[in-house]
């Protein structure tokens, strides 16, 4: 979910609707040297994700739980300003069910969200503060092995689409690492930029966390999509995502989630890393 970034519910889903075209390999020049393209790719997929952490942006997420037959019996949404410390995401709901906060709601969320702030700068790097797992499209990449490259043109730009599987040899160091080893299926990276575009990945399976406690299953899937924002830079824009998990004490989750990113902001929280200061994209 960020990243991008998708917390302990999170993996997933189903194609979304940019259109993909084929082309021809005759009349295309040839492909570029795929090590060297792949290693563009992770390396700027990293810078990517560091340079977002100098933006705010808002986040809506739509979430159907559904019966085992698909139906669905309950939809939540919640809507956020999310801006980065210490690396870690940070969110800052505004509305709820399309409600905004009433005052006691809005002070609630903020004393939550202070306390996030202060447990994020006591947590290094690529480590959660509060234990979520966090599948990002860089995690994905660290640990796939490609094959098939093609060129296919989506919206209107050239890109080099390959199918991947998670690499059974890698080392994982978390839940979410693991998950990103246990992945199969596509993504797109954008030619002329040698950003990803696009990925689509599905879980072969299970992984268990928590001392057993919690397990994401097999046949979970998702979709990252990333665009070129203002012509200056790529960030993430959407995700969709099909979970099924388990937890101890519950019989059995089965999710759709949609999530769409925007408005993004250049934002500096020095100043709102403070303890004890107000925190959020809103204070700036």
């Amino acid at each position: 979910m960020a990243a991008r970034r998708l917390a302990t519910t999170a993996l997933l889903v189903s194609a979304l609707s940019a259109p993909v075209v084929a082309v021809p390999q005759s009349t295309a020049p040839p492909l570029p040297d795929v090590p060297t393209l792949i290693n563009q790719v992770r390396e700027h997929q990293l810078q990517m994700e560091s340079i977002q952490e100098n933006y705010t942006f808002h986040e809506v997420i739509t979430n159907q739980m559904l019966n085992k037959d698909g139906s669905v019996k309950k939809m939540e949404s919640e809507e956020s300003e999310v801006f980065f410390v210490n690396t870690h995401e940070v969110r800052r709901l505004i509305k709820k069910d399309g409600k905004a906060l009433d005052a006691d709601q809005e002070k609630k969320e903020q004393n939550r969200v202070t306390k996030y702030v202060e447990k994020a700068q006591q947590t290094p790097p690529g480590q959660a503060p509060n234990g979520e797992v966090v599948i990002s499209v860089g995690r994905i990449l660290a640990m796939a092995k490609v094959s098939s490259p093609r060129r296919e043109t989506v919206d209107g730009r050239s890109t080099v689409a390959f199918d991947f599987v998670g690499d059974p040899h890698a080392k994982a160091h978390n839940i979410a690492e693991e998950a990103a080893r246990h992945t199969s299926g596509t993504f797109w990276i954008d030619e002329q930029d040698r950003q990803v575009r696009r990925l689509v990945a599905r879980l072969t399976d299970s992984v268990h966390g928590g001392f057993g406690l919690f397990s994401l299953n097999k046949g979970s899937n998702l979709n990252f999509e990333q665009k070129l924002i203002n012509d200056e830079l790529w960030l993430p824009t959407s995700a969709s995502l099909y979970i099924i998990a388990h937890e101890i004490g519950i019989i059995g989750v089965r999710a759709n989630i949609q999530v769409v990113d925007n408005d993004y902001k250049k934002f500096h929280a020095d100043a709102q890393q403070q303890a004890g200061t107000p925190v959020g994209p809103g204070t700036r």
